[in-house]
C-alpha cells in the first residue's frame, strides 16, 4: 500500500511537473510563433473631400476596423453561439468541444464538426496556412493559448470580428455591415447580426446574394443556437426566424472617373510624406483632398466625347487639370481619355507649350523687370537672329505693335524681339522660380520651342502665379492625412514666394482677359470672366497638321489647362485643328460643372487698373473757318467729328509755306480755336489723333485752308 501510494504521489508529481513544464514551454514558444506585426490588420484607407464626404476607398482588403464597444451585444452573441459556445470559459483550447467533435466524427464516419475555438480560428487565419498537418494544429494550439494569455476575451473577439471574411470582398464586420445592409455595425438588428454570423463558415455557399435560401437556413440556425444558449428567448427565436433577409446591398461604385486623381494621391503620399502605396492601401488612413466631385465627373464624361478632339482618328488624347487659385489644391485631374490605374498620366508628360509660354517666358518677366509696359511698342518685323528667323503665323507684320496687342493676337515676331531685349538668362531665371527648369538657350523659348517641353500641370500652376497676385506655391492633392488613431500625420504647408509684383500680375490678367474676349481664345461660351492663353504647335511632317493644342486659363477662383494631341504624332495621327478645341472644352467643363459662373475679377487694393486700349480711327472730315471774335480779333475755328472714346488726344498742326508746327492739343473734343489769325497768311491746318498709351499718332486729316468769313454770335 505504501509503495502504491508512493508511486501515485510520484506519478502525480511528475504529471504536475510535466503539465507546468508543458505550459511554460507553450508560453515560451509563443514568443517565437507569434509575430505581433501580423496582428496589425490591413484596413482600408479612404479619400474624403474637404467637407468630410467619402469619395472612395483604397485597400488591399476592404476592411474598416471597429472597437468591440461599437458592436452590439446581440451581434457578438450571434457569433459566439455559432462559432464558439464556450468562448468565455476556455483558455484558447476547448477540450469539451474537441471531444464532442471527435465523437460525432466517429459516429458519422467522417469530418462533420470542427472543434476550433474563435481564438484558434484567429490564430490560424492570421499566423498559419490552411494545411491540415499535425505540426500546423500544434502551432495553432500554442498560438491560441498564448493569445489568450496576452489579450482579454473582448479584445480577442474584436480582433476576430475585424479579421474574418464575409464574402463579396468584405473583410471584417464593419465592411460586411456596410456592404449587405448599407449601415454601420452599431445599427445592426438581431436578424442582421445573425445573418453575418452565418457567413464566415462558407461565405460563397451561404451568400445571401447568390444563395438566398441556403443563407436564410443558415441564419435561422444561428438564431436557434442563440435561443438554445439563452442569449434570446424562444419567442424571439420564432419571431426573428419569420423575417426575410431584408438586404440593402450598397452599390459598388466604379470610380473610373477618379482613377487619375487617386494615382496622383498615391504619388504625392510617397514623394512628400514617404508613405508607400502598400502602406496607404492597408493603413486605414483618412486622406482629405480638395477634389471637386462635379468638375471631376464632368471632365471625365466630356473627355469621352470624340467631337471635342479634332484628330485624324478617335485616338486623339487629352489631359485636364483644375486648381484652386488661392491654395493650389487640385480640384480635378484627367490624365487621359482612356486612363487606367497606374497608366500614363499625361498631366505629367512634357509637351511643347507653344504660345502659352509667351506670358511666362517673355511678357511677365519683361513687365517685372520694367523693360516694357503693357502699351509699350514692340518691333513686329520678320527679323533674323543668327540662324533663327521667327514668323508670324499669318505672315502679316505691323512694324510696331503694343505688348497688349501682341498678347491678344498671339504674334510671334514681337515676342521673340522682346525676349532678345530682356535676355534669355533673365527669362530662365523667372521660369525657374515658377517651377520650370529648362536647358534651352535660344530665343525659341519665347514661342515655347523647347527641346523637351513642360507638363500641363506645370503650365497651369505657373499661370496661377498671375491669378494669385504674383505669388507662387506648389500644387497639392493631399490636404492632410489622419491615421487610425485620429492623429494628423501629414498636412500641406503653404510656402508662397513672391515672383511678380501685384501690379505685374494684374496687368497680365487684364491682357489675358482680352485674349479670351477679343483674341485667339474666343471659341466656346462662358458666362463669367476668364483670362487665358491659347497655344498650338505645328506638325512639320504635314501641311495644316497640329501636334499640340492648348488652352490655359483662370477665373477669379480657379486655374487650369486642357492639352490635346497624340502620344505619338505622325502623318496618320495628328490634330487637324488647333487651340480653339481645347479652349471650347475648357469653357464647357466650367460651365457644366457651374464653376466660377458670373464672377468678375476685382482690382486688388493699391493696384492701378489697366485701361482698355485706345483705338485710333481716321478723321473723315474737317472744317476750318475764320471767325470774328469780340474786340475785333480774328480766330481760326476748326471742327471735326471726334471718336466716342474721349481719351483720344487731337493734335493741331499749322503748316505755313512747308514748315509744320504743333499749335495745340485737345482731348476728347471735336473743335479747336486758333486766335490772332492772319487772314492774308497761306497757313493750312491739320488735325492728327494721338494715342497716349502707345505714344503713337494716327492718320491725320488732309491740310485745310480756312475759308472767309463766318460770324460768331
Amino acid at each position: 500500500m505504501k509503495k502504491k501510494l508512493l508511486y501515485s504521489v510520484i506519478i502525480l508529481s511528475l504529471t504536475i511537473v510535466v503539465a507546468i513544464s508543458g505550459y511554460m514551454f507553450i508560453i515560451f514558444m509563443g514568443n517565437y510563433v507569434i509575430d505581433e506585426e501580423k496582428l496589425v490588420m490591413n484596413s482600408a484607407s479612404k479619400l474624403v473631400d474637404e467637407e468630410g464626404n467619402d469619395l472612395t476607398r483604397l485597400y488591399l482588403e476592404n476592411r474598416e476596423l471597429v472597437s468591440i464597444e461599437t458592436i452590439p451585444t446581440h451581434v457578438q452573441e450571434a457569433f459566439i453561439a455559432v462559432e464558439d459556445q464556450r468562448f468565455y470559459d476556455h483558455h484558447g483550447i476547448d477540450a469539451k468541444a474537441i471531444a464532442r467533435a471527435l465523437y460525432r466524427d466517429i459516429l458519422a464516419g467522417g469530418k462533420v464538426e470542427g472543434g476550433s475555438t474563435i481564438t484558434q480560428q484567429l490564430a490560424k487565419n492570421i499566423f498559419l496556412t490552411n494545411d491540415k498537418t499535425l505540426l500546423r494544429k500544434t502551432k495553432e494550439a500554442i498560438i491560441a493559448i498564448n493569445l489568450e494569455d496576452r489579450y482579454t476575451k473582448p479584445k480577442l473577439l474584436e480582433m476576430y470580428l475585424n479579421h474574418v471574411y464575409f464574402g463579396h470582398g468584405a473583410y471584417g464586420v464593419q465592411a460586411a455591415s456596410n456592404f449587405y445592409f448599407n449601415k454601420d455595425v452599431s445599427e445592426l438588428t438581431l436578424e442582421e447580426g445573425a445573418l453575418l454570423a452565418a457567413l464566415p463558415k462558407a461565405p460563397t455557399t451561404y451568400s445571401p446574394i447568390n444563395n438566398p435560401e441556403k443563407s436564410k437556413q443558415r441564419r435561422d440556425l444561428v438564431i436557434s443556437l442563440m435561443g438554445d444558449q439563452a442569449f434570446i428567448s424562444y419567442e424571439e427565436v420564432i419571431r426573428t426566424q419569420g423575417k426575410t433577409l431584408s438586404l440593402n446591398i450598397k452599390e459598388q461604385q466604379e470610380n473610373y472617373w477618379l482613377a487619375t486623381y487617386v494615382d496622383m494621391v498615391f504619388d504625392e503620399a510617397k514623394e512628400r510624406y514617404s508613405l508607400s502605396n502598400e502602406e496607404l492601401l492597408r493603413g486605414g488612413y483618412t486622406i482629405t483632398v480638395p477634389l471637386n466631385r462635379e468638375v471631376q465627373k464632368t471632365a471625365f464624361d466630356l473627355f469621352k466625347e470624340n467631337n471635342y478632339f479634332p484628330g485624324t482618328d478617335e485616338g486623339a488624347q487629352g489631359a485636364f487639370v483644375l486648381m484652386d487659385n488661392e491654395t493650389g489644391g487640385v480640384l480635378a485631374a484627367i490624365g487621359g481619355r482612356d486612363y487606367v490605374p497606374k497608366g500614363l498620366n499625361r498631366l505629367n508628360t512634357i509637351r511643347q507649350p507653344g504660345s502659352t509660354f509667351k506670358p511666362l517666358a517673355v511678357y511677365g518677366p519683361s513687365l517685372e523687370e520694367k523693360k516694357f509696359q503693357p502699351y509699350s511698342l514692340l518691333v513686329d518685323e520678320a527679323l533674323s537672329y543668327g540662324d533663327y528667323s521667327p514668323k508670324n503665323y499669318d505672315g502679316k507684320y505691323s512694324g510696331k505693335v503694343s505688348m497688349f496687342d501682341a498678347v491678344v493676337a498671339s504674334k510671334n515676331a514681337p515676342a521673340v524681339w522682346a525676349l532678345n531685349e530682356l535676355g534669355v538668362d533673365k527669362s530662365k531665371e523667372y521660369l525657374s522660380k515658377i517651377g520650370m527648369e529648362i536647358d534651352d538657350e535660344g530665343l525659341a523659348i519665347a514661342l515655347g520651342g523647347l527641346e523637351n517641353g513642360v507638363a500641363p500641370l506645370q503650365i497651369a500652376n505657373a499661370y496661377r502665379t498671375f491669378a494669385q497676385n504674383g505669388n507662387y506655391s506648389e500644387p497639392y492633392l493631399i490636404q492632410k492625412i489622419v491615421n487610425r488613431d485620429n492623429k494628423v500625420i501629414a498636412e500641406v504647408k503653404e510656402a508662397n514666394k513672391q515672383i511678380y509684383s501685384p501690379q505685374t500680375a494684374w496687368n497680365m490678367t487684364r491682357m489675358l482677359q482680352h485674349v479670351v474676349e477679343d483674341g485667339t481664345a474666343q471659341s466656346g461660351e462662358f458666362t463669367g470672366e476668364l483670362a487665358g492663353k491659347t497655344g498650338t504647335t505645328s506638325f512639320t511632317g504635314k501641311s495644316g497638321a497640329s501636334k499640340d493644342a492648348w488652352f490655359v486659363g483662370y477665373t477669379p477662383k480657379v486655374v487650369g489647362t486642357v492639352w490635346m494631341g497624340y502620344d505619338k504624332t505622325d502623318e496618320k495621327h495628328h490634330l487637324v485643328h488647333g487651340s480653339s478645341y481645347p479652349t471650347k472644352l475648357f469653357k464647357e467643363i466650367l460651365t457644366k460643372s457651374q464653376v466660377s459662373q458670373n464672377l468678375a475679377f476685382q482690382v486688388p487694393d493699391g493696384i492701378n487698373d489697366l485701361e482698355s486700349p485706345i483705338r485710333l480711327k481716321d478723321i473723315e472730315r474737317i472744317e476750318a473757318k475764320f471767325t470774328f471774335q469780340p474786340f475785333g480779333l480774328i480766330t481760326v475755328m476748326l471742327n471735326w467729328e471726334p471718336q466716342e472714346d474721349d481719351r483720344v488726344v487731337y493734335r493741331i498742326y499749322e503748316n505755313d509755306r512747308g514748315t509744320g508746327k504743333l499749335v495745340g492739343t485737345v482731348t476728347g473734343e471735336g473743335s479747336y480755336e486758333i486766335p490772332y489769325a492772319n487772314v492774308f497768311s497761306d497757313s493750312v491746318y491739320q488735325v492728327v489723333p494721338y494715342n497716349v498709351q502707345t505714344k503713337q499718332e494716327g492718320k491725320g486729316t488732309s491740310p485745310v485752308k480756312p475759308s472767309l468769313f463766318s460770324s460768331n454770335p
